[in-house]
């Protein structure tokens, strides 16, 4: 931040500096939201972070606590959480929430060229660190001592329309960049719609026509792997609990394998709103599809059954989509007494509240809480099949269709069950994962283009912000007024407003002592 000793060669000509504090001011007109029912309020998740955009308003006629007035072409600087950097100049009258500071135009200093200016990452910084806490605001008194450099006042509007000429430009760059990620997002429904159809791996089954089963033939040799595979499981459980080794150290947390139902095609009466599969494709019930578990919370009152190694995932935790492996909370082996472990490569899905139908596939053995039901597939389905299945659009309808219709949504487990199911081959399951892998890769990669470039236009902006308020984004004119002489102007003015209010009261104590005299 520049110093007031700055050396004077070093600024721009016709440039000055001063606190903020001797060019701006607040307003402090408080009004109830009453006497102004049709007045458009602005609360902070109206503003834009970073962008100074007006996102919307509500009719003040909404509000009941006291609020600010703001007027046409003023800048309204929110104080909470000053990190946020949400500043707007809003085009019209109105009212504004009591985390906003208002500032009006001044003589010194330009309202377009304040905006702006609140806005450059400096002061962003220069605010964010005058207070600490979970919500931190600053008084406008803490801002008073941030210096400034202040150009002519009629090189600011110069300033103003050229960072306003560029930010457009990146503006409609950003614009681009957001339709290319909803094209993208477009891209992925319609790429899962078709796995799910049959439609992705079409010249798949014609290849291998020869070698398709029936539906009948791909249950009847799912079930009997399955059955298979279950002995082998119950022998293996068997010889640990005999073995008096294993038997302490297994035997209190080992619990004997659950033989799988046989699985069944749905029922007629179920089919008719699903999309139409190929023949060789078969519709189940989710219960068929493998285990199914829905989460517990083991006691937060008691934190020994924290902080351990096992991850504990909550619906917050499934945004990683497929590579699901971290969490906010762990468990110790003492919560994972009273917790329901999952093993690796289980797809876990929210089936109660406002995020219900979100989706995650943990890559590790984790727990969930009691929002998260959990698929563990059994032998003759892959994993990443279910979870891609799983996050389909058509999947993703079933499981809100499901929900009860309430404010808190919920899927039960026995209804989660009963969500009809796409069943193929493994072999076309395994053609399938590859398709839909490589693309989703591709399109992860054209992601990661798209968020580094955004990166990229967020530091131009702050680039160009911090050119212009040093003098270097455009040509200074020596015919302009400088800024100092109106800064003087306004000292001036100051101080005979001090002098006259210092006489006014000293005349008013003398008059009062003649009248006590």
């Amino acid at each position: 931040m520049p110093s007031l000793e700055m050396d004077k060669q070093l600024l721009p000509s016709g440039w000055v500096i001063a606190r903020l504090g001797e060019v701006i001011g607040p307003r402090t007109e408080r009004v109830h939201p009453s006497d102004h029912p049709d007045a458009k309020f602005l609360r902070m998740d109206h503003i834009e972070r970073d962008s100074t955009r007006i996102l919307g308003w509500l009719p003040a006629s909404s509000l009941k606590s006291a609020a600010v007035r703001f007027y046409s072409g003023d800048v309204l600087y929110g104080r909470l959480r000053p990190y946020l950097n949400k500043v707007a100049r809003p085009h019209f009258d109105g009212l504004a929430s009591a985390e906003f500071i208002v500032f009006p135009d001044t003589d010194v200093i330009h309202r377009s060229f304040l905006k702006h200016r609140l806005n450059a990452a400096d002061f962003v910084r220069y605010a964010s660190n005058l207070n600490e806490g979970d919500r931190p605001r600053v008084k406008f008194g803490q801002l008073t001592e941030f210096r400034v450099l202040i150009p002519p006042r009629t090189e600011q509007l110069r300033i103003v329309a050229k960072i306003e000429a560029l930010f457009s430009e990146l503006d409609k760059g950003i614009e681009l960049l957001k339709k290319a990620n909803a094209q993208i997002y477009d891209f992925r429904q319609t790429l899962l719609r078709y796995a799910f159809e049959g439609k992705l791996t079409e010249q798949w089954r014609k290849d291998n026509k020869d070698d398709l089963e029936t539906p009948e033939q791909m249950i009847y040799h799912i079930n009997k792997e399955r059955k298979v595979h279950y002995k082998q499981q119950l022998e293996d459980w068997q010889s640990f609990v005999n073995n008096d080794d294993a038997n302490r150290k297994f035997g209190t947390t080992s619990s004997r394998p659950i033989k799988p139902a046989d699985i069944a095609p749905i029922s007629d009466d179920q089919r008719g709103s699903l999309p139409i599969i190929p023949p060789s494709w078969e519709w189940i019930s989710l219960r068929h599809v493998g285990r199914l578990v829905t989460g517990t919370t083991p006691s937060t009152k008691d934190r020994a059954n924290y902080g351990g190694t096992l991850p504990f995932f909550k619906p917050s935790d499934l945004d990683q989509g497929i590579h699901v492996q971290e969490a906010q909370e762990y468990l110790s082996q003492r919560g994972q007494q009273s917790a329901r472990t999952l093993p690796a490569s289980s797809t876990l899905v929210t089936c109660i509240g406002a995020t219900i139908g979100k989706a995650g596939f943990a890559v590790t053995r984790c727990a969930t809480n009691q929002q998260i039901n959990a698929i563990v597939p059994e032998v003759g389905l892959d994993p990443r099949l279910v979870y891609y299945q799983v996050i389909s659009p058509s999947f993703r309808d079933r499981i809100v269709s499901g929900a009860s219709a309430t404010t808190l949504p919920i899927l039960n487990k026995s209804k989660f069950g009963e969500l009809p199911f796409a069943l193929c081959s493994l072999e076309e399951q395994r053609e399938i994962i590859r398709l839909v892998d490589e693309s989703i890769t591709r399109i992860g990669l054209i992601e990661q283009e798209i968020r580094a470039t955004l990166l990229q236009v967020s530091a131009l902006r702050q680039s160009i912000l911090n050119m212009a308020f040093s003098g270097q984004l455009i040509a200074q004119d020596s015919s302009d007024e400088p800024a100092s002489i109106l800064l003087e102007r306004i000292r001036a003015e100051r101080e005979q407003a001090t002098t006259r209010s210092s006489s006014r009261k000293k005349r008013q104590r003398q008059a009062a002592r003649q009248r006590d005299g």
